[in-house]
């Protein structure tokens, strides 16, 4: 693993040199020294080579480097399964043979095995990371759509009314960061062997969060026969301006990660997941679509000013996203408050059991 990363460093220095990223054009000027400074393989060469690219690709104006104890990619030439319990990877020594504890809920899908795996060394322990292919379900014919909204407070709240509340993760959250900043504060021996065991705990947390939100909201989906439909929120903290104080709390949550999750949660169990452009989705009514700021008297709450429509903020939110998905290849823009505004909605946006949706 220390030959390896040392490898990748080896070559992201010529990498960053020569100001390229190309496998090709690298592997001609770094694959005999890397065989000989550090007694690697030729594929191990090549894996090692492949790695410092992807990472250099992402930005080249940084030279990428490498821990010590970052990942080994193996792939089907440098490793292989004998049975489900043994697998043998190749070393600087040779292959070895080494066993492998799965757990019962993995066991099954370790027949679907396919491409490379990485090896990671985490809290004195190795893992191995596979890659397994899950077969996907047939499309299900959708007669319906659930919007969902993100936010803060509520971090998803979808049509049906169904909410899944921010205020005790935030305690959580804010509980890890207190005790972070005291044992930092503290200095001693024992605070920093307590900060490392809290290494990663609020990331865990995020995503067991995000994972169960995502498992909800698929199954409601499949029950339904229903259309999953999303804000497409990417870009949107660029135009975000917040006090100093909130900084953490409005950028630190995963709505990307969770957005990942509801997509291959999705495929999986055949429900089709739809984006749509969130603007002025809580500004708008759900009844006669007229959108103002004024809507929104507080957070929460909602109350139409033209025809006095009213209903939790989030919900009416929810609802607009799924009222979108029928008409958002024909209108992209917001309608705003006038006389014509609600009939020229209903002409180009029909009810959303007229719609004719290509997903």
């Amino acid at each position: 693993m220390h030959q390896f990363n040392a490898a990748c460093n080896f070559v992201a220095d010529r990498a960053f040199e020569l100001r390229t990223a190309n496998k090709i054009e690298l592997q001609k000027v770094v694959y005999y020294p890397i065989r000989e400074q550090f007694n690697l393989s030729a594929q191990m060469a090549v894996r090692a080579i492949s790695k410092t690219c992807e990472a250099y690709k992402r930005d080249k104006s940084i030279k990428p480097t490498f821990d010590p104890d970052g990942s080994v990619v193996y792939d089907q030439r440098l490793m292989s399964w004998k049975g489900l319990d043994l697998v043998s990877l190749l070393t600087l020594e040779g292959r070895i043979k080494v066993p492998v504890v799965i757990c019962e809920y993995h066991e099954p899908r370790l027949n679907r095995i396919r491409g490379q795996a990485d090896l990671i060394f985490e809290r004195g322990e190795f893992y191995l990371c596979v890659v397994v292919e899950v077969p996907e379900s047939p499309k299900i014919e959708p007669i319906g759509v659930i919007g969902v909204d993100l936010g803060i407070k509520n971090i998803a709240v979808d049509s049906t009314g169904e909410e899944f509340s921010g205020d005790g993760i935030e305690n959580v959250r804010s509980k890890i960061d207190n005790l972070k900043a005291d044992l930092q504060s503290c200095g001693t021996d024992s605070a920093k062997r307590h900060l490392k065991k809290l290494s990663g705990r609020e990331a865990r947390f995020r995503r067991d969060v995000n994972h169960c939100i995502s498992k909800k909201m698929v199954a409601k989906a499949k029950d339904t026969s229903s259309v999953i439909a999303l804000e497409d929120l990417q870009g949107i903290r660029e135009g975000m301006t917040v006090s100093k104080a909130q900084r953490r709390k409005q950028h630190s949550w995963g709505f990307y990660q969770l957005r990942q999750f509801v997509e291959y949660k999705a495929a999986i169990a055949g429900v089709p997941v739809v984006y749509i452009d969130p603007a002025y989705t809580s500004q708008e009514c759900s009844v006669c679509h007229h959108i103002s700021r004024s809507n929104r008297p507080t957070r929460d709450q909602f109350a139409c000013v033209c025809c006095g429509f009213s209903g939790p903020a989030d919900t009416v939110a929810a609802r607009n996203i799924a009222a979108r998905v029928g008409c958002q290849p024909a209108h992209r823009g917001p309608i705003f408050c006038g006389a014509a505004s609600p009939q020229y909605w209903r002409a180009s946006c029909p009810p959303i059991h007229w719609r004719v949706v290509d997903l």
